[in-house]
């Protein structure tokens, strides 16, 4: 896992159940030399904790575009240049709704409209949402704009419904990734 060592990964973490397996994915990147920047939503939040993630990942973990204002460093432009790629996992319905229309308005989705790297989704979500014609929708327009996407897998859900909507299991997502990654 050569690839990983050094490499610059943001790991954008949005809110649903399936928040618990970025965990797993941001200590499996750390533990092959990654250096991991997270990111979390207010409603990833509801699920696993930052420090859960500091201590994965050793790095500060960003949520709030205003926090440490006082010193001139727009988190969401300094995260952009150094990301080599960006893994948003997983990926609601609500994050990829807001980036296929250009709405950026926490640091999530305000540091991948900055960014010029290539950008992974683990979509997870609820079959009926995963199957709504305005997300597939979008989801097409995110390919349209390069966006890469891992699953979303069929299995059992949150909601105990079985479909296709479950997160990929993060050593598919790290074997993606690092596809992505000697692509570069």
């Amino acid at each position: 896992m050569k690839a990983l060592e050094d490499c610059e990964i943001m790991l954008g973490v949005c809110g649903g159940i399936a928040a618990y397996k970025s965990a797993v994915l941001c200590s499996n990147l750390a533990r092959h030399g990654a250096k991991v920047t997270v990111i979390m939503t207010e409603n990833a939040k509801r699920f696993v904790t930052p420090l859960t993630f500091s201590t994965l990942s050793g790095n500060k973990v960003y949520s709030d575009m205003w926090l440490d204002s006082e010193f001139y460093d727009p988190k969401h432009i300094a995260i952009g240049k150094r990301t080599r790629l960006a893994v948003i996992a997983p990926a609601t319905a609500n994050v990829m709704a807001k980036l296929a229309n250009g709405i950026c308005d926490d640091l999530l989705t305000t540091t991948v409209c900055s960014m010029n790297c290539d950008i992974l989704l683990a979509p997870a979500m609820n079959k009926r949402m995963w199957d709504n014609p305005i997300t597939q929708r979008n989801i097409n327009a995110l390919c349209d704009n390069g966006y890469y996407f891992i699953g979303p897998d069929s299995g059992r859900l949150a909601c105990r419904e079985q479909g296709e909507g479950r997160m990929s299991e993060p050593d598919i997502i790290l074997e993606r990734i690092l596809e992505l990654l000697h692509k570069l």
